[in-house]
């Protein structure tokens, strides 16, 4: 997704011009549309027209249509996502109040125009046009000489960094030479790795090359991390992966990415974390039942005490076109986040999250235990007053 203009007042009102690149893309439109939305979008409509002689005939014709948005329809499968409403702006073509729906095209840009932009759908937008929130993958393909550093989104490769070094060959009797070249390669693609690789969101690194190149560099990649006791490198250890490839160039990417033993490994990188955390919290609820708490009500008093450490939320929660209902779940996210907690966003098209949808779509993993909340409080509640 491409930010191509925004223009947000200080009470919060305004609009975001966006362009879909890839059908994930349709997704987060989805996540962003609300009823009363205003949607800006290029569409093809079919238009009646009578000639002289009074015969009628149609014709489809391309114009630019400001709808009020009324009905939202996502296909999850064709990821594609159509948006009716009523026509805003008098059009030659159609009326002010005529029905219309748009269905929005990749590579389209389209302009969104709300009362109100809250914390949830501004970082929507964000996580959608940051490509390197997205790349739970990242691979370093080299040869002698020769690295790309790549990052692996589900819809594109980024070359982050290329590393060219020049290495003399071996000379009879001395490789000082050769060996010193080789040292300054692994030392450049090291500071590249460092520079480039958010640790937090990649889950895997690749390193790619023929022969044993790959396995010389890892060797020398955690000799250096204990020497200069770099922590990021050496708490990451297991992300990084050896794996065999025709060359250092980019095209190799796709023969490394369909080898069976990355294609299991990478499997479960996408959504691993929302995984993990859903899994803490069953594993609290069974030992410690008094710090994991799930609905609304019972996750809300324990915002309130500042207790929640992980807030587990589903985003099916923020598509709710009750205003009140949706501001009650931004508050809880904001809340969360001011008081140092970390909060997960699952996505209702993940099995995480249906799972996440069946305990109400809420949950909380706590910091220290509160006393069950369905016993009566009043004198514990007016103690705190």
């Amino acid at each position: 997704m491409k930010l191509l203009h925004k223009d947000i007042e200080k009470d919060n009102a305004g609009q975001v011009t966006l362009m879909p690149e890839e059908a994930e893309d349709m997704w987060h439109t989805y996540n962003l549309l609300q009823v009363g939305d205003s949607l800006r979008a290029s569409t093809i409509r079919k238009v009646q027209t009578e000639s002289a002689t009074g015969s009628v005939g149609s014709s489809r014709v391309r114009t630019t249509l400001t709808l009020s948005v009324e009905t939202i329809d996502f296909d999850s499968q064709a990821c594609q996502l159509r948006v009716k409403g009523t026509n805003l702006e008098e059009n030659q073509y159609v009326k002010m109040g005529a029905y219309h729906t748009i269905e929005l095209e990749l590579n389209r840009k389209f302009t969104l125009a709300k009362k109100s932009w809250d914390s949830v759908v501004l970082d929507r937008i964000e996580q959608a046009c940051d490509a390197t929130q997205k790349a739970d993958v990242a691979a370093v393909v080299m040869q002698e000489g020769l690295a790309n550093l790549v990052l692996v989104t589900p819809a594109m490769t980024l070359v982050r960094a290329k590393v060219e070094v020049t290495i003399p060959r071996k000379r009879r009797g001395s490789c000082t030479q050769h060996e010193k070249a080789l040292e300054r390669f692994y030392e450049a693609v090291m500071q590249a790795i460092l520079r480039h690789i958010n640790f937090d969101v990649v889950k895997c690194i690749l390193i790619a090359s023929p022969g044993f190149v790959k396995d010389q560099f890892i060797s020398y990649l955690f000799r250096e991390a204990v020497r200069q006791d770099n922590k990021i490198l050496l708490e990451n250890r297991p992300k990084f992966m050896p794996v065999h490839s025709s060359s250092g160039h980019k095209y190799s990417l796709k023969e490394i990415l369909t080898d069976p033993s990355v294609t299991s490994r990478l499997s479960d990188t996408k959504a691993a974390g929302e995984v993990k955390a859903l899994e803490d919290f069953y594993k609290m609820l069974q030992h410690e039942p008094d710090r994991a708490f799930y609905g609304v009500a019972h996750v809300e008093k324990a915002v309130d005490a500042l207790a929640i450490d992980t807030l587990l939320i589903s985003d099916k929660l923020f598509r709710h076109q009750d205003v009140p209902t949706r501001s009650r779940y931004v508050r809880l996210v904001d809340s969360v986040r001011d008081n140092g907690g970390t909060v997960r966003m699952f996505s209702s098209l993940h099995v995480s999250g249906e799972q996440l949808t069946q305990l109400s779509g809420v949950a909380a993993i706590l910091r220290f235990p509160i006393a069950d909340l369905s016993e009566p409080e009043d004198d514990s509640s007016s103690d705190e007053d």
